[in-house]
C-alpha cells in the first residue's frame, strides 16, 4: 500500500487566509452599497389645540419617508416643498392673505438623558383675512443648518379669520432615522383646495423653532445595567479582619460537629 503525504508550506496556507479575507471584504462592501438608506420613520398624532387640552387629539398615524438629507446649505426664502420637489407647481411666495401669528414647542421623551429628546409637540396659530379657509400644513426638520426634510403632514383644518380658537397641534415621536443634532423647524401652510403654497413659518421668524436637541427613539434607551455599588469607606481592614474571624469560626464550628 503506498501512502501519499501532502505538504502544504505555511506561506501559502497565510496566502489563501489573505484571499479569503480580502474576498469577504469585498462581497460585505457589495452589500452595504447595495443596501438602501436608512428611512425615516415617524408616528404623529394631530388636531385643535382644544382637542389635546380635552384629552381627545387624533389617532396616532405612522409615516415613512426618506433618508435625511444633511448637508450645509438651505434656501429660507422658499417653500420647502418646492425645493424638495423640483419643478413643483408650488408657488414661491407667500400670499397676503395668509400668515402665522405664532408658535411653540415642547420636546418630551429623553429616556437616557443625554440631552436629546424624540419627542416634539408643536403648537401654531395661523391666520387669514378671509372669514374660513380651509388649509392643510406640512413640518419639516433641518439638522444643523442642513436641507430641509418633511417629517409630518396635517389633515385639512379650518382658519377662522384671526382667532385664535383654531390653533393646531402636531405631536410627533421620532422613531428611527434621526441621528442627534441640532434640528429646527420649519412650517408650511397650503390652500386645501388647489395646494397652493400660501405661508411659512420658521427659525427666522421665531426662536421657539431654532435648535432643538433631537434623536430617534432608537437612539433615546436607557441604560438599564445593573450598578455595584463597592464600599471604599473607612474601616476596610477592620471589615476584612471580621470576614476572616467570622469564617474561622465557622470552620472550628463544622469540625467540632465531625469530632462529635
Amino acid at each position: 500500500m503506498i501512502t501519499y503525504a501532502l505538504s502544504i508550506d505555511r506561506s501559502q496556507v497565510a496566502a489563501w487566509v489573505f484571499l479569503l479575507a480580502a474576498l469577504l471584504l469585498m462581497s460585505l462592501n457589495a452589500v452595504a452599497q447595495e443596501a438602501p438608506a436608512d428611512k425615516r420613520l415617524t408616528l404623529t398624532s394631530q388636531g385643535p389645540r382644544a382637542e389635546q387640552d380635552a384629552g381627545m387629539l387624533g389617532g396616532q398615524r405612522s409615516d415613512e419617508y426618506d433618508a435625511l438629507r444633511t448637508g450645509t446649505s438651505r434656501d429660507p426664502r422658499k417653500s420647502a416643498a418646492m425645493s424638495l420637489q423640483p419643478g413643483s407647481p408650488v408657488a414661491q411666495s407667500t400670499n397676503v392673505d395668509f400668515w402665522f401669528y405664532a408658535a411653540d414647542v415642547e420636546l418630551f421623551n429623553d429616556h437616557d438623558r443625554d440631552g436629546y429628546f424624540h419627542g416634539i409637540d408643536l403648537w401654531f396659530d395661523a391666520d387669514t383675512y378671509c372669514a374660513f379657509a380651509e388649509v392643510y400644513a406640512v413640518v419639516y426638520l433641518s439638522k444643523d443648518g442642513g436641507p430641509w426634510n418633511e417629517y409630518a403632514v396635517t389633515d385639512n383644518f379650518t382658519l377662522i379669520g384671526s382667532s385664535s380658537d383654531d390653533d393646531y397641534v402636531i405631536v410627533t415621536e421620532l422613531v428611527s432615522g434621526y441621528p442627534p443634532g441640532s434640528y429646527d423647524i420649519l412650517i408650511e401652510l397650503f390652500d386645501a383646495w388647489d395646494d397652493s403654497f400660501l405661508a411659512w413659518f420658521g427659525p427666522e421668524d421665531t426662536s421657539e423653532l431654532a435648535f432643538l436637541p433631537l434623536e430617534d427613539a432608537t437612539r433615546d434607551v436607557a441604560d438599564t445595567t445593573d450598578v455595584i455599588v463597592v464600599n471604599r469607606g473607612g474601616g476596610g481592614s477592620t471589615s476584612l479582619v471580621l470576614i476572616l474571624l467570622l469564617s474561622l469560626a465557622a470552620m472550628a464550628k463544622v469540625r467540632a460537629r465531625r469530632g462529635a
